[in-house]
């Protein structure tokens, strides 16, 4: 399954699109993400942005071994956005550290 986490934008074919954080999380939890696309500024910042996404996928990698799936960054906030491929870049990292060890 490929997740598109967006507001506003037109969510691309094939793709299932969610618009809060713990609506991808849930998605994410079923293992069946392959591919996870976000965005940062979801509309209400009390309900969460695209980091806290990454926080849940830094945590759960880190504490319960998760594997994460592709995540791809799209926001138009440029500090945002960097900040969030930073974080994506560690978490693929660690995930495949973790999946690399016997």
């Amino acid at each position: 399954m490929r997740v598109f986490l967006d507001d506003i934008r037109m969510t691309p074919e094939g793709w299932v699109r969610v618009y809060w954080p713990e609506q991808a999380i849930a998605l994410l939890e079923t293992g069946d993400v392959e591919l996870i696309s976000l965005d940062y500024d979801l509309g209400d910042a009390e309900r969460g942005t695209g980091i806290d996404v990454l926080v849940w996928l830094e945590d759960a990698v880190r504490e319960r071994g998760f594997h994460p799936p592709e995540i791809r960054v799209h926001s138009d906030d440029r500090l945002a956005r960097i900040k969030m491929q930073m974080m994506a870049d560690s978490i693929m990292s660690e995930g495949s550290e973790r999946q690399d060890k016997p």
